[in-house]
């Protein structure tokens, strides 16, 4: 019996090693979306994290007859190559010849121009899970756009390497911008396709768009079909085979983003312009016998902040193979919490707005309030801080739930 046990508990566990291994992001289950796509003028959404194993989307679809028309690029661009926030105007594809438009540069969503010969628009980029990770805003701006040209939105889903978690305050409606446009926390565990269908579930939207998609489907036309993942949960230890930004180089960089990208609200470096970004943070005022690095100019970040000073800081970096190195079930505030204790000058750490209006700043809206802020400037602890994100977090998690395609 005692051997039967251990039998079955290798099993089980070889059973989820094997799913793992073993999954398939929407894209490569084309017998799901091609069928689709017949007859039909397409327009794609994608950047260079668009593949279907060693190809990419949009060759894949074209060597299959689909008449794609328009690629759609967001932040960093159809390629992937931008920096971060930098503008990306529209240009001819030089490998496919086909136009690329940009929603990342003059305008952030397709125009009824743009959508006028199209019949669907494909969506299939990885996202990491992060509300200040622009590729959700990009979504939501895509989908008002397909809703009130009334076409229809093909969005291939793709696992989520943060999908294992929720934490983190939940966004004030006071605080919207690009980097976090609903009242959801920092980690909010879904993948895309889930939280597509939340923000059409909680009537997110604009009310004219909201308004016609739920006419439409009250008609039977349901204009957003997701295709899912398979054999993913949201307990699996999926590796992203492509670099999903140019700053997020590995898993260890993605899993510490969510804690460490505060950093980018203050005067610190967080680690652009080193092969560590998000894993390595740090101000030449710190203390010289904290870890040291400097920030470089290099591709995907050509102008990083404090290049070329010798900086003092912290270094997380961790071998991103190693599975128990996956960042714990929360945020991680100790970091934030003493970088601020230690540094000298604590009236210039956050970086405020030219106006001097604290709302405005940049911190707040990562953290999606002022209260965080405020907070570490008082010197609550990290388990005060954490307190204070009640209810709403926990209200956020309920409403989650109901959208939920994977267990």
């Amino acid at each position: 019996m005692l051997k039967y046990t251990h039998f079955f508990i290798l099993l089980m566990l070889f059973s989820n090693l094997l799913s793992a291994q073993s999954v398939l992001p929407g894209a490569a289950r084309p017998e799901l979306y091609l069928p689709m796509l017949k007859g039909k003028s397409v327009a794609v959404f994608a950047n260079q994290t668009s593949t279907v194993g060693e190809k990419h989307l949009v060759d894949v679809l074209i060597a299959n007859g689909v008449n794609v028309k328009l690629i759609f690029g967001p932040e960093h661009g159809f390629r992937g190559t931008a920096d971060a926030g930098e503008k990306v105007g529209n240009y001819i594809d030089s490998k496919t010849g086909i136009p690329v438009i940009s929603l990342y540069g003059s305008k952030r969503k397709p125009s009824t121009e743009d959508l006028a010969t199209i019949d669907v628009v494909m969506f299939d980029i990885q996202d990491v899970g992060v509300r200040f990770y622009t590729f959700i805003s990009s979504l939501e701006e895509l989908m008002e756009s397909v809703i009130t040209s009334k076409k229809q939105l093909i969005l291939l889903d793709r696992p989520n390497p943060n999908g294992h978690y929720v934490d983190g305050p939940v966004l004030e409606k006071v605080q919207k911008s690009f980097v976090g446009m609903q009242p959801i926390p920092v980690v909010y565990g879904m993948t895309i396709g889930e939280y597509a269908k939340m923000l059409l579930g909680e009537k997110w939207l604009t009310g004219a768009v909201q308004h016609i998609y739920d006419s439409l489907l009250k008609k039977g036309k349901n204009l957003l079909k997701v295709v899912p993942c398979k054999n993913y949960t949201h307990q699996t230890v999926y590796t992203l085979p492509i670099k999903p930004s140019p700053n997020l180089p590995d898993m260890s960089a993605i899993y510490w983003y969510p804690s460490t990208c505060f950093f980018e609200g203050t005067v610190l470096s967080e680690g652009r312009g080193t092969t560590k970004p998000f894993q390595l943070f740090g101000h030449p005022s710190l203390p010289s016998n904290l870890f040291a690095f400097t920030p470089t100019s290099m591709p995907g970040a050509t102008n990083p902040k404090l290049v070329n000073q010798k900086c003092f800081g912290w270094n997380l970096a961790a071998d991103p193979t190693d599975v128990k190195k996956r960042i714990a079930n929360r945020l991680n505030l100790s970091f934030l919490i003493e970088a601020y204790k230690l540094f000298p000058d604590k009236e210039h750490f956050f970086i405020m707005p030219k106006s001097g209006n604290i709302r405005e700043a940049f911190f707040n809206k990562l953290a999606g309030n002022e209260e965080l802020m405020l907070q570490v400037i008082a010197g609550n602890t990290e388990a005060e801080i954490r307190k204070s994100w009640e209810p709403a977090l926990s209200e956020f998690k309920k409403i989650r739930l109901k959208y939920l395609l994977y267990k």
